[in-house]
């Protein structure tokens, strides 16, 4: 999947949300609700690690879950991104640079 792609994906998504947003509580969410979802599903990508793991119970599929919630979680980060001015892309080439010259 080509990065920026998925970048505009998820913003179109991210706006369908807002609309529905807009139709039942009158408004959209702001960054800072924004980024607590993204913290809630980051949290959850913590639990459902574990159940993974199977250190934590789950009734449900845990590799399922966490695929999801892993996704959503990349899904989160773009549209943040977006929202406070950042190239998500440029930012990830960036950090994967200085990573490997670091490290590699």
């Amino acid at each position: 999947m080509d990065f920026n792609n998925a970048v505009n994906r998820s913003l179109r998504i991210r706006k369908a949300y807002h609309q529905l947003e807009e139709k039942y509580h009158g408004s959209e969410w702001g960054v800072e609700e924004d980024a607590l979802a993204f913290l809630t599903d980051a949290a959850l990508v913590g639990r459902l690690a574990m159940a993974h793991q199977e250190r934590w119970p789950t009734g449900t599929d845990p590799e399922l879950d966490l695929e999801h919630k892993i996704a959503e979680s990349f899904w989160w980060l773009m549209v943040l991104a977006e929202r406070m001015g950042i190239d998500s892309e440029q930012a990830m080439e960036k950090f994967l640079k200085k990573k490997e010259e670091q490290f590699l």
